[in-house]
């Protein structure tokens, strides 16, 4: 009996001590980690509105009825949103988080830049696990294509796109250019609530 206790007694010991390791770790580290992850949702918001000088985050958002529905259709979640401003103040336009769950290699989430007249100025590509030399390419491939235009939706095509709305596919990764492509679609519906005074702007 005196051997069991003791063995639980270095037991717990030795449990409590690596407790309170890792917590003190997670403590030290805690602070550093939401700097840096700060830093990386303003570089990918500096990224898709290059002229803006703030970024403030509005209220969470909460898509209307039919966007809603249309989103969870195609695997699209709708994440911050903020809204860009010059450095007077003035307001430029949104920049979106969006999920979407149907990657080849999981989620991938995008930030989009929107101007107030419906012009997706830029996508920036957060995170992303697809197949390296395939879906990978997304960010050389797909990214350049959404700059600067000015459509109600994207479409992805294989045979070469011969308008704004249509989106060249990555060759050997239609699964991925299928999900950014929705997942911009899906900020362009969850700007329109914004815009239209929607569910998410109440």
């Amino acid at each position: 009996m005196q051997a069991m206790l003791k063995e639980a007694g270095i037991l717990f010991a030795i449990t409590l001590i690596a407790g309170l390791l890792l917590g003190f770790v997670y403590e030290l580290t805690k602070e550093p980690i939401r700097q840096q992850e700060e830093k990386a949702v303003q570089e990918a918001c500096q990224a898709v509105f290059a002229d803006a000088e703030h970024f403030e985050e509005l209220d969470a958002y909460t898509p209307s009825a039919d966007t809603a529905q249309k989103l969870a259709d195609t695997g699209i979640t709708i994440g911050t949103v903020y809204e860009a401003q010059d450095a007077s103040g003035t307001q430029l336009g949104y920049v979106i988080q969006t999920t979407t769950s149907e990657g080849y290699g999981g989620n991938i989430v995008l930030y989009v830049g929107i101007r107030l007249d419906g012009t997706v100025n830029d996508i920036s590509i957060l995170s992303i696990s697809e197949t390296p030399g395939l879906g990978m390419k997304a960010g050389d491939v797909l990214v350049p294509q959404f700059h600067n235009k000015n459509v109600k939706s994207f479409a992805y095509t294989k045979t070469g796109s011969t308008s704004d709305s249509e989106i060249d596919a990555i060759s050997g990764a239609t699964i991925t250019t299928k999900a950014v492509t929705n997942a911009v679609n899906g900020s362009l519906l969850a700007f329109s609530d914004y815009v239209q005074g929607g569910a998410g702007n109440e």
